[in-house]
């Protein structure tokens, strides 16, 4: 128990303590907090007396503008700094020198975690790559015959990966208006369907030298922590565009991420994930079976009038690939991995209605709709906002990763380019 008043169903118990990067309207340096109830504890203004000299050593990673720093220094060193920070947090003489740096969330701007150098894209959950293979190829070929026998991914955009609240513009693009015309001739136009795409997203902290890849069963020490995560998508541009090299300017407009990483110290509870048949290769084989995370996951639709609908509830642990299988894959050529690389794990879909994770999957491909109280939706118009709020463990100890949540505005005026 904690000295601070936090209320037994935050997101942000003591079990948790997330990292951030934070600016205020009395400081507008960005620096490191951790969030714990209702405050973020600003941690580039906190002398830490009584920590282990190795926390002291490296403390002043706290006031840079960015996690990359206190992210490369590795698993174990993160493990210290939390429980060095429970302990001062339960400990009631700290009280009035944490008091000093205490924020209310509501009062913080939070800023991207991290500084990411590379970004890579799974499609790890098997029950949203069966949904859109049935739309596309029919029942019988949904999946890919590659997709139960390695981590299916590609590269994305780091440079417009962005942090929750930041407002994403309809993109132009070229689009096949009627796909079924011959010749096939695109128009260039606004997006007419964009999408969410529910995710989680995993941040590397521990690198590894190029042409030396990494062991899956050591995988786990590379894992810096987790976030939300909304890869908003413009699926008729990427109709077109993804033939014969997959997407590119359909997903590079903006992918959404929560502010606070929850450390992969933390008690994240874990489940077994999807059923796979195949005999793995050796470099893939875990060894376990409860190696996916069991995160609750919601998706709220809220419409520019105000209309709000819980559209999707589903759990993290719908995914057929691990954090560590993805790692290794990404890793099987020598590929160098780098602090602060992140990885998404592809849209997260259960089985059942209301548990997909976008709306190309809920509207069978723009065939149905979405109410949305008196409004209708297949796709999403301007005005519109996405929030995707998860979260594990009991009440007092709740280990939540707050909210991700971006706005739609309307296109550019770029007719007469």
């Amino acid at each position: 128990m904690s000295w601070l008043d936090i209320a037994p169903d935050s997101p942000f118990s003591l079990a948790n303590l997330p990292f951030g990067i934070i600016s205020t309207s009395g400081n507008s340096t960005p620096r490191a907090a951790v969030a714990i109830g209702t405050y973020a504890f600003d941690l580039s203004s906190f002398s830490p007396a009584s920590a282990p000299a190795k926390v002291k050593q490296y403390w002043e990673a706290f006031s840079s503008p960015t996690l990359n720093t206190f992210a490369s220094l590795g698993r174990p060193f993160h493990r210290e700094v939390r429980e060095y920070l429970q302990t001062v947090l339960k400990d009631a003489s700290n009280k009035d020198a944490v008091r000093k740096c205490l924020v209310l969330l509501s009062e913080v701007t939070n800023h991207l975690p991290l500084k990411i150098g590379d970004y890579t894209d799974f499609y790890a959950s098997t029950n949203h790559a069966y949904n859109i293979g049935v739309l596309f190829r029919g029942p019988d070929n949904a999946l890919q015959p590659n997709y139960k026998h390695l981590p299916v991914a590609y590269h994305g955009r780091a440079s417009s990966v962005v942090v929750s609240g930041t407002p994403i513009r309809r993109p132009w693009g070229q689009i096949l208006l009627d796909p079924k015309a011959e010749p096939k001739v695109p128009t260039f136009t606004p997006c007419k369907r964009l999408d969410l795409e529910l995710e989680m997203g995993m941040f590397i902290c521990t690198p590894n030298n190029l042409g030396e890849p990494v062991d899956v069963q050591n995988a786990e020490e590379h894992i810096f922590g987790y976030v939300l995560m909304n890869d908003w998508s413009a699926r008729d541009i990427q109709a077109w565009e993804y033939v014969p090299l997959g997407p590119f300017t359909s997903k590079n407009l903006g992918t959404s991420i929560s502010p606070w990483v929850v450390l992969a110290d933390a008690a994240i509870p874990r489940a077994e994930g999807l059923p796979n048949e195949n005999q793995l290769a050796s470099y893939l084989q875990e060894g376990k079976k409860a190696n996916m995370l069991d995160i609750s996951l919601e998706v709220d639709l809220v419409t520019a009038n105000g209309k709000k609908k819980t559209i999707t509830k589903t759990s993290s642990k719908n995914l057929l690939w691990s954090w560590p299988q993805m790692i290794a894959h990404h890793t099987i050529t020598g590929c160098n991995l780098q602090p602060g690389d992140l990885f998404g794990s592809g849209t997260i879909s259960g089985t059942e209605t209301g548990t997909e994770g976008s709306l190309l999957e809920q509207t069978k491909g723009g065939k149905m709709v979405v109410n949305v109280e008196d409004e209708e939706r297949k796709f999403l118009l301007d005005g519109d906002s996405i929030v995707i709020r998860g979260w594990a463990g009991k009440d007092g100890e709740r280990i939540g990763f707050g909210e991700v949540g971006g706005q739609i505005l309307a296109p550019l005026d770029l007719g007469k380019k």
